[in-house]
């Protein structure tokens, strides 16, 4: 095991071109997976792991805290603290388990199978209106976008009127706040968010429904959840379930819209669209630089290097799932690969509360868009397609696409083009 003084790399969340893998993690990977790294805020220095096993090991041992954050300087990637206070994100077991318990059920297995029917109905009526707009249409604008806006709003209780107001709150909140009046702005929203999730539990105490905030509001007068807990809860599913299944099934169609092998292969076999989705997953690398870090609480050996008490912890999932030694080719789109499961979701206590869910979404989007709009193609350029920059999550601003023809939906009949 090493103890040996290691030189700092300094790391200022760059924004590579299109998809492309972040070069400075690519470096890490292949000369440093466990490196000391200064970043462009907050304070010190810290460890950042992006080997495959590294970043489960710390992401799953409970040695490595998410609740010592809480209070203390760290060096950050943004100004300002992305998750709500009382955020899931800053709770360590068992805590952990007794907040994501009240929500865990909706997001099962049998829940998501008995969703999919409804999430098919709302990107139907979004492929309907699309094809009504005419050739070219913007796919981000028209679908990616506004369909898992509305299947996570829907299952949480948020009013059709309400969600453009929480995707505007959501590009704020997961933003990357660089200077001080960004950050004094995602702090406002934020404070607007949490007066809205509070003002919405109130009404579904007075009358519940069959949604999520009703179930919660219901384990808060049961005494399983607090409403400071209640809010940051909503927070992190309502915007994270928006902004995340959108860039990622954007990104996902830029992939199959700038490699058509990929997509006839798709429409030829749609048996693999499941397996398809999972590698499109691991080989996209979604996220720019890190998400939230882990402080050491006693001394810990982490790929033969010593990690000390005390001392921030990083990973890097994005660059776990590019590790050679796990994906062989990593570089290569690969939807017969059978490796390890990928961590695009995270790992340990703290994976996302809704897999499951995106996954099914991401599988409903592609399985329509490729069978219901044959010739499917980008009308401009690839290297003119616009990405957003200052986000947290890669993805083009816009997708303009254009067809061939189209097929009907599930109703039978086709809306004219």
């Amino acid at each position: 095991m090493s103890d040996r003084t290691v030189p700092v790399r300094t790391y200022e969340a760059a924004e590579p071109p299109g998809l492309d893998f972040d070069p400075f993690f690519a470096e890490l990977l292949s000369e440093e997976p466990l490196a000391r790294v200064r970043l462009s805020h907050g304070e010190g220095e810290c460890w950042v792991a992006t080997r495959y096993e590294d970043v489960r090991k710390v992401t799953s041992d409970a040695r490595f805290s998410r609740a010592a954050i809480v209070g203390r300087p760290f060096p950050k990637m943004t100004r300002h603290h992305v998750p709500m206070d009382r955020a899931v994100s800053f709770v360590d077991p068992p805590e952990h388990a007794r907040v994501r318990g009240v929500v865990a059920g909706s997001f099962s297995q049998p829940a998501v199978e008995r969703l999919r029917p409804r999430a098919q109905q709302i990107l139907d009526g979004l492929v309907d209106g699309l094809l009504r707009s005419g050739r070219p249409a913007d796919l981000v604008g028209r679908v990616t976008s506004p369909f898992p806006l509305a299947v996570t709003s829907e299952l949480i209780g948020v009013p059709p009127e309400d969600r453009p107001q929480m995707r505007e709150w959501a590009q704020v909140i997961l933003s990357r706040a660089s200077d001080d009046e960004a950050a004094a702005r995602a702090a406002r929203v934020k404070e607007e968010a949490q007066a809205y999730f509070r003002a919405l539990a109130a009404r579904r105490r007075a009358r519940p429904r069959e949604d999520l905030m009703s179930v919660m509001v219901a384990a808060v007068d049961q005494g399983r959840l607090d409403e400071d807990e209640l809010v940051a809860l909503t927070g992190l599913m309502e915007f994270n379930g928006w902004h995340a299944v959108c860039n990622n099934t954007s990104n996902m169609m830029y992939l199959l819209l700038t490699r058509p092998e990929l997509a006839d292969r798709l429409r030829a076999e749609p048996s693999l669209m499941r397996r398809a989705v999972d590698e499109l997953l691991r080989y996209i690398p979604h996220k720019h630089g890190l998400g939230q870090p882990r402080i050491a609480t006693e001394d810990v050996e982490v790929g033969g290097v010593l990690v000390r008490e005390g001392e921030v912890v990083y990973v890097s999932y994005v660059a776990a799932n590019w590790d050679a030694s796990v994906y062989p080719d990593p570089h290569l789109i690969d939807f017969g690969r059978r490796a390890a499961p990928h961590v695009a979701f995270g790992h340990g206590p703290h994976v996302c509360v809704g897999p499951l869910l995106a996954r099914m979404e991401s599988e409903v989007l592609l399985s329509t868009l490729l069978a219901r709009l044959p010739g499917l193609r980008l009308a401009v350029p690839a290297d003119k397609v616009e990405w957003h920059t200052g986000i947290l999550i890669r993805g083009p601003v816009a997708l303009p696409v254009t067809w061939d023809g189209q097929r009907p939906g599930p109703g039978g009949a086709a809306s004219p083009a």
